[in-house]
């Protein structure tokens, strides 16, 4: 892809259905889950991206046979019946937090020495939580450099610990990692979430996969969780489209006036960041909820203040709707996204401060106030998300030009020429 793409102004609300790829964080759950289980496991609807195939490959390396067919959208995993075949392996993560965290996870009930590390925004990712639970669980855990950041060393001869206790305050994608490794633990094991827990509703989905290919999971307080030793049985299983990606089409909805339906999505979709929907309802978009997609009618919008603790992975969308409603938005309780693929509060502000937008940084989010988007080349960070969420201004304003593009084949490697497909009508 070139080194930027100029995004074309609609002249007209936008009117259209679209069906997202299937989501990243469905998969890569689906895939570690199917690694552990018993006989074989066909996925379908699964998203082709650098994450999953990130996860895939390094899969692979740990001596489990996948199959991939993107081409079909299609994975078949033969299950290991809960053990790591190989005794020792060296695993690329890129920049695939979703990834580095549940194979650390995965590696301790290994029997040998793994290594994982990424790219340089991957090293100044954290990862301690993560790595300290599994030390004080008896592993051999490490991180290599003094930062708290990969890479990391797993040297193991399997997992026997009664009880693990987590920091939630980071990333849920520790407790992730730790709750779909334990059904093939030696024995049963308890997880203790310490202190805050964010994104919650990433912690039901991966509730919900696990009990899908059999784990015996049980919630006895908030946040503690008994797991049974009694592993994972293969199965098909079918992944939903990515909610995290809708957005940027629900968000299309919303900026235009337009009315944009997305299919196979649902209010009881495993992925919370279906709630993005209900952060437009109180802008002033109406919402149709059906059994198998939902749709958006952009309306009049109003700024809002609102918590984006749980659907944390749409503040970025968020952020780029705000300017054009009437009043400030204010996002709250968004920190941990500080330390995603880029900083994403310092990042969306500046950015935001560059298009002429009066955008105000705070620790926890920010306030974004409305204006007129000038014509620049946004900077993505290497982010997909960055690309993704402000290509949405150029919809609304000429000269907007999104640098890298290429950066969202992390996740949706065709989000611009769906874009395009969606608008195209309304240009």
């Amino acid at each position: 892809m070139s080194d930027s793409i100029e995004i074309q102004p609609v002249t007209s609300p936008v009117r259209g259905t679209i069906r997202p790829p299937g989501s990243k964080s469905l998969t890569n759950r689906a895939l570690m889950i199917a690694a552990l289980a018993d006989g074989t496991t066909t996925l379908t609807g699964v998203l082709e991206s650098v994450d999953t195939q990130v996860m895939a490959n390094a899969l692979g390396q740990l001596g489990i046979l996948v199959e991939t067919d993107f081409a079909n959208q299609s994975i078949t995993i033969q299950g290991a019946g809960g053990k790591i075949p190989a005794a020792k392996a060296d695993l690329w993560c890129e920049n695939s937090g979703t990834s580095i965290r549940f194979l650390t996870a995965l590696c301790a009930i290994g029997n040998g020495t793994y290594r994982l590390d990424g790219n340089e925004r991957m090293r100044e990712r954290p990862i301690a939580p993560l790595v300290a639970a599994l030390a004080n669980a008896g592993i051999e855990a490490t991180c290599e450099l003094t930062n708290d950041c990969p890479p990391v060393v797993i040297r193991t001869k399997g997992l026997n610990a009664e009880t693990i206790e987590v920091s939630g305050a980071i990333s849920s994608q520790y407790l992730s990692g730790l709750l779909m490794m334990a059904p093939a633990a030696q024995s049963d094991i308890t997880i203790r979430v310490v202190g805050e827990l964010v994104s919650r509703p990433y912690i039901d989905m991966t509730l919900e996969v696990m009990h899908s290919f059999g784990a015996v999971i049980e919630e006895p307080e908030p946040n503690q969780f008994r797991v049974k030793a009694t592993g994972y049985t293969g199965r098909e299983y079918d992944i939903e489209p990515d909610a995290s990606a809708a957005s940027y089409f629900f968000a299309v909805a919303a900026i235009t006036g337009g009315e944009v339906t997305v299919e196979g999505l649902h209010r009881n979709a495993l992925q919370g960041d279906v709630g993005f929907v209900d952060a437009l309802v109180e802008m002033g978009c109406e919402a149709k909820w059906n059994t198998n997609s939902i749709t958006v009618i952009g309306k009049p919008l109003k700024g809002i203040d609102i918590d984006m603790n749980t659907i944390s992975d749409t503040a970025q969308t968020l952020a780029c709707v705000a300017p054009f409603a009437e009043g400030p938005t204010r996002i709250r309780n968004v920190a941990h996204n500080r330390v995603k693929e880029t900083d994403r509060i310092q990042a969306v502000v500046d950015e935001l401060q560059r298009v002429g937008i009066n955008a105000e940084e705070h620790e926890d989010g920010m306030t974004i106030h409305p204006g007129s988007p000038q014509s620049t080349t946004i900077h993505t960070y290497d982010d997909h998300r960055m690309a993704m969420s402000f290509a949405l201004l150029g919809l609304k304003s000429p000269g907007i030009s999104i640098a890298d593009p290429g950066c969202t084949s992390k996740t949706y490697p065709h989000y611009f020429e769906d874009l395009e497909r969606l608008c195209r009508g309304a240009q």
